[in-house]
């Protein structure tokens, strides 16, 4: 062993040194320690997320609709997931992809506060050096285990584990440091003893935990150091504070190139914390009396220290620290959760443009629950959402010929289409539940479910198209051809505004005929030697004739799918359910 650093320090009236090696009895511990309880915490992450993170994520797209399902899928989610940073992420996502809504995902991050603050709790179990041991039995059973999903419940169990370890070992390496008056006198200066101690501690512990994205790992940190005696208790519990304020610069980070939409979803996580630090502060000495008070149901005053072996140690700390931290996020709900509207509301005039006046295509308008339950209005809800839909699908073209009124970001409208498509086709297919329906009816239904999933090609096709000619504008003759193209598919789609319409079989026909020929005339244009056109455009326009097949081959599709099944609702017999009704979906009499 080489040299050892030391710290002396007097320690009676003999002079007395007391040394210590800080490399083998602080900085390997403490180091040590730190990397296996973060290592802990993302193999304990990675198990859960391989086992259950998609259908986590399918989860909440499905139950988030209203904000009381969003708090309790927020919570129960992030409380399996264990990381209100991933779970924020993930509602942003959905929000930019419009799965969710604004107003839900509120909730649902007000949700994943509480839910990350049970891990916090369970770290604070005193479970100590068996951590080590049940890493080893869970690291052998993913070593050696044969199916995935017991390698990854191992995992996830192994990392839980580790945890505990490597909070062990990082109290046991921090212990020492009490005994250096250099050390003490700048941790002394971080107390939270006076208001302004208090917004100094808040401050650093965000600035740690925005700096390592993760407010498990911070609060683990200050466990360690409370336990050891370095923090004493109340200033450990204001580090806990500073955390969740912290934590929300990775959602932050997560909206950065996303839509406006997921921005402020982002806003939303960053200002329910803010709100809620702001509102504690001032509330956080008279809170320091009340946990002392319920400290008494654990054990006693955290900051009265206990024996272990010849040190002092203070295992109530991190139990306070724990309980505080469920104690705020769950206050902080019940205090902001009645304002979710108001938070919606200031939140969409954050860059509020004449853009965001536009039709939202992410959110259905007519689709509501209790009309699925009479198949007339159901169907006539559906006929009113395709027409939006179709309404949608002409804004690639517009945007195309660079029309006003167009969408400025073509990927994000056929995202908010295609969960507009999604959802019309899950509310199509909730009326296939019905017991009485009639072979007719249902047929009918699946032939709309059909319909839904043609437009959702021709989206795919139209959105193509658009951003062919985005990547490469075309002028001259072949400006001249695209724009002929353009208009074609536009006067071909014009039929499918009206839910009914269906050309008759010799009409279509006729019509497939005229496409056909029209694009090979293209196609021969474009070949021409006399065209006027460089090689580069004569590609690009050949491209765009294959999107344009495409579209024009599907809108005609589309029309005999129509055309095979009446649009017509067929009246139930006498013996179905009266709630049923009839009529057709346009209101004339069956």
């Amino acid at each position: 062993m080489g040299i050892p650093l030391r710290g002396e320090v007097p320690c009676s009236t003999e002079e007395k040194h007391l040394q210590i090696d800080l490399f083998k009895e602080v900085l390997v511990p403490v180091i040590g320690g730190l990397g296996i309880f973060m290592l802990g915490l993302e193999f304990m992450s990675n198990g859960i997320n391989n086992l259950a993170a998609h259908r986590m994520r399918d989860m909440l797209g499905r139950i988030a609709g209203t904000p009381v399902k969003g708090l309790m899928a927020g919570t129960f989610i992030t409380g399996i997931l264990q990381s209100s940073t991933a779970m924020t992420v993930m509602v942003v996502g959905l929000v930019n992809a419009g799965v969710v809504g604004l107003r839900p995902a509120i909730s649902v991050i007000m949700g994943a506060n509480i839910g990350t603050t049970l891990g916090n709790g369970l770290i604070a179990l005193p479970l100590g050096s068996i951590g080590l041991l049940l890493a080893g039995i869970f690291a052998l059973v993913h070593v050696f285990g044969k199916e995935e999903k017991t390698k990854n419940i191992a995992l996830a169990c192994m990392g839980f584990a580790l945890i505990f370890y490597g909070l062990n070992l990082l109290t046991g390496g921090l212990k020492p440091l009490r005994n250096l008056p250099e050390v003490m006198s700048v941790i002394s200066a971080l107390r939270a003893d006076s208001f302004g101690g208090l917004i100094a501690c808040v401050l650093t512990a965000a600035g740690i935990t925005a700096m390592i994205h993760s407010s498990s790992a911070t609060i683990g940190i200050v466990m360690g150091l409370g336990a050891a005696g370095v923090l004493d208790w109340q200033t450990a519990v204001a580090f806990s504070l500073g955390a969740d304020l912290g934590t929300t610069i990775t959602s932050w980070m997560a909206s950065l190139n996303l839509s406006k939409s997921a921005k402020r979803a982002a806003y939303a996580h960053i200002s329910f914390n803010i709100i809620g630090v702001a509102v504690m502060l001032p509330l956080f000495f008279p809170s320091m009396e009340l946990l002392r008070l319920v400290m008494g149901f654990f054990g006693g005053d955290p900051g009265v220290p206990v024996m272990d072996g010849d040190k002092e140690t203070f295992p109530l700390v991190p139990v306070a620290v724990g309980i505080y931290s469920i104690g705020f996020n769950i206050f902080n709900t019940v205090l902001l959760f009645p304002f979710i509207n108001v938070f919606e509301r200031v939140l969409l005039k954050l860059g509020h443009t004449a853009a965001d006046d536009e039709e939202d295509y992410s959110v259905a308008r007519h689709l509501q629950p209790a009309a699925a339950k009479q198949l007339d209005t159901g169907l006539a809800a559906v006929a009113q959402e395709m027409g939006r839909y179709a309404q949608g699908l002409r804004l690639f073209l517009r945007h195309a010929r660079h029309e006003s009124g167009a969408t400025d970001d073509p990927h994000e409208l056929h995202t908010r289409l295609d969960s507009l498509n999604r959802q019309i086709r899950r509310y199509t297919a909730s009326m296939l539940e019905h017991p009485n329906l009639t072979p007719q009816q249902t047929n009918l239904l699946a032939s709309l479910i059909e319909e839904e999933d043609f437009s959702a090609t021709l989206a795919d096709s139209l959105y193509q198209l658009a951003r062919r000619l985005e990547r490469q504008p075309l002028a001259g003759n072949a400006g001249l051809l695209a724009a002929e193209v353009l208009e074609r598919i536009d006067t071909t789609m014009a039929g499918l505004l009206e839910a009914e319409s269906a050309p008759a079989a010799s009409d279509r026909a006729a019509r497939q005929a005229a496409h056909e020929q029209t694009l090979l005339a293209w196609r021969a244009r474009v070949l021409a030697p006399a065209s006027g056109m460089d090689w580069e455009a004569r590609g690009a326009l050949l491209a765009l004739l294959g999107s344009a097949e495409r579209a024009l081959f599907v809108i005609d599709r589309i029309h005999a799918e129509r055309a095979s099944v009446s649009r017509q609702l067929v009246r139930a017999p006498q013996a179905a359910d009266a709630a049923w009704g009839d009529g057709d979906l346009a209101g004339q009499p069956a």
